[in-house]
């Protein structure tokens, strides 16, 4: 039996990941794919000779590396941590993934960049980290290059989804509690499904794809209108959106202005095409009533 194993298994992406990799690696009765599920309960990534004996000692064919530490500007305070999970975490895990032959994919971002391209990133645009969280991930990335022998790292960004934290339940419920939402509108990306983005990491593998891969959904927009959209799929009516500038918020970390990734190469090798955010949007809100209660 080979294994996939899944380490952040009960974050946002990894109850996703999961289930989108048991219903394409293990579908049919013959197949000889098990799915294993990973969290903190299980492993804490930050212990170097724990995390590598226990995967060497697991043997699995490929290890997945979803968890981190997310909270971009808690990092900003807490860089050691940052560090510890994003970075040195990655580090053991393949390390781990190195002593038993693995495969090891690593979730990265967007906010390895700057932001001042002016137009979509391709995956050997030269990195700048404006953010302790970016270069926490940017070293997690580097780590992968340098110890594993199969790696793939998918940069991805504006996660949401089922399972967890994200601006699409923060804005549905912030429009329940007043009835003006302030929100960047100089920040522009792509919000990703998670699910969207699971199947995506799903066919990489699928393709044994190596190397670093941008994916995301289709389209762009800034925070603003996400969050317009976001308000009127969901039909809610007496709160409205009002548009300002990332210094006017001051949160502690800084974010890039244009952090689009460009995701050609995610199509050449493997021929999928995410479908626009909008979309994806109106799929998750029509899915999953959770925000909505």
């Amino acid at each position: 039996m080979r294994r996939i194993l899944v380490i952040g298994a009960k974050g946002m992406l990894g109850r996703d990941l999961v289930r989108v990799l048991s219903s394409t690696f293990c579908a049919s009765k013959k197949s000889d794919w098990e799915i294993m599920e990973w969290d903190l309960e299980e492993i804490d990534i930050c212990e170097e000779k724990k995390t590598v004996t226990k995967i060497e000692n697991f043997r699995p064919a490929i290890v997945i590396n979803v968890a981190g530490y997310t909270d971009v500007d808690g990092c900003e305070s807490n860089e050691e941590k940052a560090f510890a999970v994003n970075a040195e975490g990655m580090k053991h895990v393949a390390l781990g993934a190195l002593r038993c032959g693995a495969k090891v994919v690593y979730l990265s971002t967007d906010y390895v960049f700057d932001g001042k391209k002016g137009k979509p990133y391709l995956e050997d645009d030269p990195p700048n980290p404006l953010n302790v969280y970016g270069r926490s991930k940017l070293k997690g990335e580097q780590y992968v290059q340098e110890i594993a022998k199969d790696g793939l790292i998918v940069r991805t960004q504006w996660l949401f989804g089922k399972h967890g934290k994200n601006f699409v339940a923060s804005v549905l419920r912030q429009a329940k509690e007043k009835k003006v939402l302030s929100i960047v509108n100089d920040q522009i990306g792509s919000p990703t499904y998670t699910i969207d983005l699971a199947e995506a990491i799903s066919v990489l593998l699928h393709s044994k794809a190596q190397g670093i891969f941008h994916v995301a959904n289709s389209d762009l927009c800034s925070w603003y209108t996400f969050g317009q959209a976001i308000l009127k799929l969901s039909r809610i009516k007496g709160a409205k959106v009002i548009p300002i500038s990332s210094r006017e918020l001051g949160r502690p970390a800084v974010r890039p202005a244009y952090s689009v990734l460009h995701c050609q190469k995610l199509k050449q090798v493997t021929g999928m095409v995410l479908r626009p955010w909008s979309e994806a949007l109106k799929h998750f809100l029509e899915s999953d009533p959770r925000p909505l209660a």
